[in-house]
């Protein structure tokens, strides 16, 4: 932080050379900073801090636990359709109208929820606060890297990104609080103050990063086809409680959903494709008009073993070949919603499907265990959240040193460490039963955000920067945007699984609280097999540039150790 203090006029622009100076942030940079973490802070601190009031909302509108669960899935969801948005906002909108807008609408939404008479208003409430805080993330992590030199970016995203783990595990606790001293609408009311007061930072101490582009356009029809094809899935397997898979109610939002993310993903390439082909054109013909294009220039691009007078030609057809396509002069196309061409980008890839995973395991969890330590061992709201209070300090080291650890060891033996220990907490937080330890589960949650944090933001860093720096921006849209969706989709699915499993086990004879660990129990050992597959992924998929080896790690050690053996000689 001893970097200077750029100006006092918040709507002033900050490029990397104001924000990072002398290899510290500057003064004006660290306050934005500041405040773009805490607003992203705040929504993840609710994206799970119903899950220990879920118990009492059931009971109070009389509604099933798969349907309650929407109040925590429905957010995830509507976060991930809201990622995909945030390259189109942030080239078209400037950093503070961005934050200073979606705190409005988070705002609205909460005192939606707090003063809503029925569940379904409550439901319209918990949408508008993911539509408010679900670009925050996106906005956070795209702005550290715009500031920060590759060097850095692994301690950078562990600072914040221990913020960000930290918030979803201590929303329970104080949701948990909350509900039983003063109940679940107390959690609202809250969150309105928070939002007016996140609001009043942005305003007068948020400054702008970045310029803008007026001309830019979005794809809302793939955002409606999203919205269609994850919510329809969605949908689709939370009736799948209530009604026999051959129902209408459970097998044609199923189908509508799976067709509209086919179609979804068809849209994406193809107009990828059709921007590209623009671009390239745009870009020849700019170059020939300027004479900056050379003939053996042309000849490296196209074929690299061609010769000046060949690369003449081959120019020449491969730009009519392209302008017969993408007239000069055509206006550019609409730009794809999700850029799915970084996926070719085989690290980058590993790295989103282990995210993924790990959202799709960890979200899922902190929805059931909830439930039974509540409705199963009879304990309150606040002590649900105390248990699951050590995982998220567990989490928050774990974040903060991991990305320390990337910076020194590369990816690869920071995530295989860290996603064995989530394995071990995922099977020993099976082992649950009706007279267990309850802290039992607090020692086993606290292994599991241990590991979750030694993998999750160390992979996450690692994959971005496998990408060149201008596709960074449509990589975090499509990391955050999956593991989203995995989360979201997560909790209804394991959710489902335990409520059809308890009902296996009793209609075997056990009795309704034996029945519903046994479950509980079983669901936990399918988490643990999604674990194991990411472990795996790790293990052989994460390599390469900056991924780091455990060779390499052991010759660190043993040199610091043989350093400082001589030191003290």
């Amino acid at each position: 932080m001893g970097g200077k203090r750029i100006g006092n006029k918040v709507g002033k622009p900050l490029d990397s050379a104001d924000a990072y100076v002398d290899g510290h942030l500057s003064r004006t940079a660290f306050i934005s900073l500041i405040i773009l973490t805490f607003i992203t802070f705040v929504g993840n601190f609710t994206q799970l801090q119903l899950s220990s009031a879920l118990p009492t909302i059931v009971k109070e509108f009389h509604i099933s636990v798969t349907t309650g669960q929407w109040l925590t899935s429905v957010f995830q969801l509507v976060m991930g359709v809201m990622v995909p948005l945030t390259a189109y906002l942030t080239r078209r909108f400037t950093t503070r109208q961005i934050v200073i807008t979606s705190m409005l609408v988070f705002t609205a939404g909460s005192v939606l929820a707090w003063l809503g008479p029925t569940f379904v208003i409550v439901l319209l409430g918990r949408i508008l606060e993911a539509i408010g805080t679900g670009v925050m993330w996106p906005v956070l992590q795209i702005t550290v890297f715009s500031i920060y030199p590759l060097s850095r970016r692994g301690f950078a995203m562990g600072t914040v990104g221990m913020a960000m783990s930290v918030a979803p595990a201590i929303g329970p606790v104080i949701g948990g609080w909350q509900t039983d001293a003063y109940g679940w609408r107390s959690i609202f009311m809250t969150l309105t103050i928070i939002g007016i007061a996140s609001v009043l930072l942005a305003f007068f101490g948020l400054h702008n990063f970045g310029g803008t582009d007026r001309s830019t356009k979005a794809d809302f029809f793939s955002v409606c086809l999203s919205i269609f094809g994850f919510g329809g899935l969605m949908f689709g397997f939370t009736n799948i409680e209530a009604h026999a898979f051959t129902h209408p109610l459970v097998w044609v939002p199923i189908l509508v959903g799976i067709a509209g993310i086919i179609w979804f993903v068809m849209r994406q390439i193809h107009m990828a494709a059709a921007y590209r082909a623009w671009e390239r054109v745009e870009n020849a013909n700019s170059q020939s008009k300027t004479g900056v294009i050379t003939v053996a220039g042309a000849t490296a691009g196209m074929n690299g073993r061609a010769d000046a007078r060949n690369s003449g030609r081959t120019a020449s057809a491969a730009v009519s070949s392209e302008s017969a396509r993408v007239p000069s002069g055509f206006p550019a196309p609409r730009p794809a919603l999700l850029n799915l061409g970084v996926l070719r980008n085989k690290s980058f890839t590993v790295g989103t499907i282990c995210a993924a995973l790990s959202f799709f395991a960890f979200s899922s969890i902190m929805v059931i265990i909830p439930l039974y330590i509540q409705n199963d061992r009879g304990y309150s709201a606040t002590m649900s959240g105390l248990i699951m209070l050590p995982g998220a300090i567990g989490q928050c080291i774990a974040q903060f040193c991991g990305g320390r650890l990337l910076d020194r060891f590369g990816a690869r033996p920071v995530a295989l460490v860290g996603s064995a220990t989530l394995l071990i907490g995922t099977i020993m937080m099976s082992m649950i039963g009706t007279d267990t330890w309850i802290w039992w589960v607090s020692i086993s949650q606290f292994t599991r955000q241990i590991g979750m944090g030694l993998v999750l933001m160390p992979v996450t860093t690692w994959s971005l920067n496998c990408l060149a720096r201008q596709e960074v921006s449509a990589g975090s849209a499509v990391t955050n945007t999956v593991r989203q969706i995995a989360g979201a989709i997560g909790a209804p699915v394991m959710v489902i699984t335990m409520e059809t499993l308890t009902r296996v086990f009793h209609a075997g004879g056990l009795n309704a609280t034996l029945a519903n660990i046994d479950g509980v129990k079983w669901t936990l050992r399918i988490s643990a097999c999604f674990v194991l597959a990411q472990l795996l992924l790790v293990m052989f998929g994460v390599h390469g540039r900056g991924a780091g080896s455990a060779r390499e790690a052991a010759q660190y050690a043993i040199k610091r150790m043989r350093s400082h053996g001589s030191a003290e000689n």
